[in-house]
């Protein structure tokens, strides 16, 4: 498959440092905002790359689950393979790429789990067979003979906890807060000449930003 020649040419907006707010949590708020009003599908999505001691970078799509003061938040299996890789190296970078609005946002930063009670009141509000799914799932990444296995487990713990029940919140499951070190604002422009806005940390805790070449 040969893709050289297409191409499409990004023109419906602009980033100019000069006019981004001091805080990087004010634009991505803004941004995340307007890809919600545009019905962007799940603009919550991103890609999370991981990199365990074997050196080797994994990514995945997640789900943000909220955005702190400090950084994101997002729910997993702790026994999966990003949280292996997450145990061995606590650092992490996020994606989000929201074509319809020709975006896209890179945030890296140091990885670690949230608090275990903050982990637990969220799961008790995921839907009921959510809930379940994640104790079909563990150890998530490992290997299962087939889908049967699965749809089995799944039907077992549906008779062990019905609807009216409350399901366990698992010790092997929970959030990461990816406390931002760096983030980045990429906005498409004509002939690939992109803008990109960098916010970074200075030695007072205070942002700052450049642009990037394209």
């Amino acid at each position: 498959m040969d893709f050289t020649d297409q191409r499409l040419s990004y023109e419906q907006g602009q980033l100019d440092q000069r006019s981004v707010p001091d805080s990087p949590f004010t634009l991505f708020k803004t941004w995340m905002d307007e890809a919600l009003s545009k019905k962007v599908k799940e603009p919550y999505a991103m890609s999370l790359a991981t990199c365990g001691a074997d050196n080797k970078p994994s990514v995945r799509i997640v789900l943000l689950r909220e955005v702190t003061e400090t950084g994101i938040i997002f729910y997993t299996n702790y026994d999966s393979a990003k949280g292996q890789d997450i145990e061995e190296n606590p650092n992490a970078e996020a994606l989000f790429f929201w074509n319809e609005l020709e975006r896209q946002v890179r945030i890296s930063g140091h990885i670690a789990k949230i608090d275990a009670d903050k982990s637990a009141d969220y799961f008790q509000k995921r839907p009921h067979d959510s809930q379940l799914g994640a104790w079909v799932s563990q150890p998530q990444s490992g290997e299962v003979a087939n889908r049967e296995v699965m749809e089995d487990k799944f039907a077992q713990l549906k008779v062990d906890y019905p609807e009216d029940t409350t399901v366990p919140t698992p010790e092997f499951w929970g959030g990461y807060e990816i406390t931002i070190e760096t983030i980045e604002f990429w906005q498409g422009r004509a002939n690939r000449v992109h803008d990109r806005v960098v916010y970074s940390q200075d030695d007072h805790e205070q942002w700052t930003t450049k642009r990037l070449l394209p």
